[in-house]
């Protein structure tokens, strides 16, 4: 009878975690706040366990991960063209993201999952064009604790 208790609290708690987590929403744009080709917005605060939607308001945008900036462990992704991408973050660290075809005009969001385990590795990608610059913006708004 103990047992069963103690599983029934454990299911519990382990629900309630899940009910906690958060959906952060990102839109890609042709024009947003910050000009053009742009992910709104470009830089997401997220905790383990949360989902980040990437919805695409005008065609032909998609988000994929970037590789070298992607935590260890976490799965890359890669969006289909004009598509909705819905991604849950259970590992730590940053998560680096591009629209491919508008890469190098700077269309580059940043997700900072808990802590940023892998901040020095995602530092050390090399961008092009606009990327570059965005990603030295949105680097900085992540705290190394």
């Amino acid at each position: 009878m103990k047992l069963s208790i103690l599983a029934a609290a454990i299911s519990i708690l382990a629900l309630a975690g899940g009910a906690n987590a958060e959906e952060h929403v990102v839109q890609m744009l042709n024009k947003g706040e910050n000009g053009a080709m742009v992910f709104q917005p470009a830089f997401v605060q997220a905790a383990p366990g949360d989902t980040v939607k990437f919805v695409p308001t005008d065609k032909t945008h998609d988000a994929q991960s970037i590789k070298g900036m992607v935590p260890d462990g976490a799965e890359p992704f890669k969006g289909k063209m004009n598509e909705e991408v819905t991604v849950t973050l259970t590992q730590e660290g940053v998560y680096g993201v591009k629209c491919a075809p508008h890469y190098g005009m700077g269309m580059v969001a940043l997700i900072a999952v808990g802590k940023p385990v892998n901040l020095d590795t995602a530092t050390a990608v090399k961008h092009s064009g606009k990327a570059k610059k965005v990603f030295a913006d949105l680097l900085s708004h992540v705290s190394a604790n």
